[in-house]
């Protein structure tokens, strides 16, 4: 038997519950693939071959691969308050035909447009609160409804509601219902994308059995409608996606539209009101030259104005919602628009539809009860007392405040929760459970595989695109077990949205065309924390391919030193894991548990692990900026960590730095295909200036101290190993190595890439090339004297040593790692610093408010 034959032989009635005390005995279920009478729906019959072909051995292959390919991807998701985790997609998709689709897409279209008509009159002429069309109190008790927006003036005939998304659920007949919008911020497309990307490469038999819509046109659409949303009069307009940051639940799926879509992906430190208009922030106090027309807002409203609303936020943009009233900017979407996610007003929609749009409702939603009212709260309070109404694993239905989240009355005692509502009832609602439509999800706990039923919610979306809106022929599916909260560890599991096409030569998306842009080459500048997010992952790469490689050395003396402890050998070993320990201080006197702790201990300063895991965040800031290659970096180095944690042998240790090495070493060759503009010379000057740093700390641990015979060749010949520099030592000096001949090739030599003199030749270039750099500014000035120090050093002077210690290289070395400190904090200020960070107002003091008056 295959997975889903095996499937629907345990479905001969999939409308049948799933099964009493697992997700309750109240609700049978519309299955997606299978039909009462055992058959397969529509949209499955033309892939019965290929999709009843999949075995367990074949779907477990494809499970892998999915799971390798979001990894080289970087796909995580970042539950609240948790580390990022890996994105799960499971490998059967939600198949829906073109039958089925057609009125759920005008369902999307008309929705949106109701929810955009709502927008403008909740904050315009609100005649829906003057005619008591909607209770007053269900809109002014939700923290989405901004009292500051009410009665600005429109600008132009742009929506303010440019992108809409709605989460759906079917019933047992099969029909769709909304569960909820999602317009504040709405997010998905990205991992939609992702999705399909993945599935049509692990499953491309099965996704080239049927036409179906492809993505990619709704995105070029997207990009075309935030272009047209400029202001009145802008030519060419800019646009910015702006992001909280990499901490965020989506940060992945900001990152990848922002790259899709081609515009700077940017954070609130990164953007600055003046003159009416809302700019790039320059570095260094200058002027700021780079205009925002478009901002696709990801961040919440109520972080977006420290000025207007949260004056604690460090997420937006102090001013911000003032210019979007007078029009300089538009902001997609609106900054109102979160009060349109209050469950309150789900009770109301059939009027207000045919209050603003004269039409009937096309998709009901969830049968909700706003317990303001005081009818609805007898009725609601009636469900609520009946005996399954809160059944711990299923129930009947759910009580929610209308602006948090339903989690944060999880386990409330009914006495508890009635106290809440008898004091506040205009801030719950009370809802029924549908029981929503389940479809086969891929499982393997005992290693045998199958396909269990799951219950599924469909995310929609809809585009105001031109003059109405446009559906996403699709959509993001995820997987939903009531009553099971799911493990913190854990990312949602998602399914594919495959939509069928009616007719083989129909359009995808709908769109025969998407309106051209006119071509104009721009290259937009990059806020200063972009780079010094990319200065800095310049320095994370050059410092842990540093560690790797004298980790590498000291491995092997190691090694040698097992086979034969000879005393010469242990001194060598001994001197190679104490320069690792200066580097990242010391954790055990075991010389392998030294090791393993360095490539797999991220808490520990220093680390090849902390490296790896700040490389990941320095470069996630500037996602957008990046080729999606940049991640199988990541994916490798995991996957190096995970055999070495799960192995006690020793040789693991060199096999797993090897693999981490030719890792981070391959992020040269990504780097090497950007355009070369300020962001690629910040990284370059991150790295050069790092392994300047380096040096200076591998020379102080190892050539410093002059040792004698056997064990000072053995460690100056690891020295030039660590630096890779060997091949070059012995294509350029004659005999054993010795110690003013390293010095010169480290140290002064401007054709040997991995000495100090040609980083800082190099410095100096890139310095130059950034786009406050002059000629002569500080951090200029003090590179071009340290060049001009290291031009006039003498290796022979150098390499004498006094006793036992080579005291003159060592105060050079002291000199030169505290001058390139200096360097490093005059970049930082001079091209990364854009002021004093925003104090809040009730940080102040009475006095200080005073005096600063």
């Amino acid at each position: 038997m295959t997975v889903l034959r095996d499937y629907a032989a345990g479905f001969a009635q999939p409308t049948l519950p799933f099964g009493a005390g697992v997700f309750g005995a109240g609700g049978a279920r519309f299955d997606e693939v299978i039909a009462p009478d055992g058959t397969l729906r529509p949209a499955w019959k033309g892939m019965a071959e290929a999709a009843f072909g999949l075995t367990p051995d074949e779907l477990r292959r494809v499970d892998g691969e999915i799971v390798r390919f979001l990894a080289d991807d970087g796909v995580t998701y970042v539950p609240p308050g948790s580390d990022p985790v890996a994105w799960r997609l499971d490998p059967v998709p939600l198949v829906i035909d073109a039958e089925t689709w057609a009125p759920l897409g005008v369902g999307l279209s008309q929705r949106a447009e109701l929810l955009n008509a709502l927008a403008d009159d909740l904050y315009g002429l609100r005649r829906l609160l003057r005619t008591g069309i909607v209770p007053a109190a269900a809109v002014f008790a939700h923290a989405g409804y901004l009292r500051p927006l009410v009665g600005a003036p429109a600008t132009g005939d742009r929506s303010p509601l440019l992108l809409a998304a709605t989460d759906l659920g079917r019933d047992a007949a099969g029909d769709w219902h909304v569960l909820a919008d999602r317009v504040q911020a709405p997010s998905g497309l990205g991992f939609a994308m992702e999705n399909r990307r993945v599935l049509s490469q692990v499953l491309p038999e099965l996704y080239q059995e049927r036409e179906l819509h492809r993505l990619e046109p709704y995105f070029a659409a997207l990009r075309a409608a935030l272009l047209a949303a400029a202001p009145a009069g802008v030519d060419d307009p800019r646009v910015v996606v702006l992001t909280p940051g990499t901490h965020s639940e989506t940060a992945y799926d900001q990152a990848f539209l922002a790259s899709a879509l081609g515009f700077p992906l940017v954070q609130g430190e990164d953007l600055t009101v003046r003159d009416g208009r809302v700019w790039i922030a320059p570095a260094g106090g200058s002027l700021p030259t780079e205009r925002v027309d478009v901002i696709l807002r990801r961040v919440d409203a109520e972080w977006c104005d420290p000025l207007e609303f949260r004056g604690n936020s460090r997420l937006g943009v102090a001013g911000l919602t003032d210019i979007a009233r007078r029009g300089g900017v538009t902001i997609a979407n609106g900054l109102g628009a979160g009060v349109l996610e209050n469950p309150a007003l789900l009770p109301y929609m059939p009027a207000i539809c045919e209050a603003l749009l004269g039409e009937q409702l096309r998709l009901p939603q969830v049968p909700t009860w706003w317990l303001g009212d005081e009818a609805q709260r007898a009725a609601a309070l009636e469900k609520l007392d009946a005996p399954a109404s809160l059944d711990p694993i299923a129930p009947e239905v759910i009580v929610r405040a209308i602006d948090a989240p339903a989690a944060d009355l999880a386990g409330l005692s009914r006495d508890a929760l009635r106290a809440r509502i008898d004091a506040a009832p205009e801030k719950y609602v009370l809802q029924e459970r549908l029981p929503l439509s389940q479809a086969p999800v891929w499982s393997s706990p005992d290693g045998i595989g199958g396909a269990d039923p799951q219950p599924l919610v469909l995310r929609g979306f809809a585009l105001r695109y031109g003059s109405s809106y446009r559906p996403l022929v699709g959509g993001l599916a995820t997987v939903t077990a009531p009553g099971v909260r799911r493990p913190s560890a854990l990312s949602p599991q998602t399914k594919d949205v495959w939509v069928l096409k009616d007719a083989p030569d129909d359009p995808d998306q709908g769109l025969v065309e998407v309106e051209a842009v006119e071509l104009a080459r721009a290259v937009p500048a990059l806020a200063p924390r972009a780079l010094e997010d990319m200065y800095w992952s310049g320095r994370y790469a050059e410092r842990t391919e540093d560690l790797l490689r004298l980790l590498l050395v000291a491995d092997t003396h190691l090694d040698r030193l097992r086979a034969d402890a000879g005393s010469g050998r242990a001194e060598v070993a001994r001197t190679l894991v104490q320069a690792l320990q200066s580097l990242a201080g010391a954790r055990s006197n075991d010389p392998e548990a030294e090791l393993r702790s360095l490539l797999l201990d991220v808490g520990r300063p220093g680390s090849a692990a902390q490296g790896i895991e700040r490389l990941r965040n320095a470069l996630g800031g500037v996602r957008d900026q990046l080729s999606s290659d940049t991640w199988r970096v990541f994916a490798h180095t995991q996957r190096a960590a995970t055999t070495l944690r799960s192995s006690g042998r020793s040789h693991h240790i060199t096999e797993t730095a090897g693999r981490m090495l030719t890792a981070i070493l391959s992020l040269q060759g990504v780097t090497a295909s950007m355009m070369r503009d300020a962001g690629w010379h910040a990284i370059e000057l991150g790295r050069y200036l790092e392994r300047g740093v380096q040096l200076c700390r591998l020379l102080r641990a190892t050539v410093i101290e002059r040792r004698v015979g056997a064990v000072e060749r053995d460690t100056l010949e690891s020295t030039l190993v660590a630096a890779e520099s060997s091949i070059t030592f012995r294509r350029r000096y004659r005999g054993a190595v010795r110690a003013a001949g390293l010095i010169e090739l480290l140290l002064m030599d401007p054709d040997n890439p991995r000495s100090l003199g040609f980083a800082l030749h190099e410095i100096g270039e890139h310095l130059a090339a950034l786009p406050l750099s002059s000629g002569s500014t500080r951090p200029e000035r003090l590179v071009e004297e340290l060049a001009a120090q290291v031009r006039d050093l003498e290796a022979s002077t150098l390499a004498t040593s006094s006793v036992s210690r080579r005291g003159a290289l060592e105060d050079l070395l002291i000199d030169v790692q505290a001058q390139l400190g200096t360097i490093s904090d005059a970049i930082t200020e001079l091209h990364f610093a854009t002021g004093q960070a925003p104090q809040p107002l009730t940080a102040l003091d009475l006095t200080e408010v005073a005096v600063d008056a």
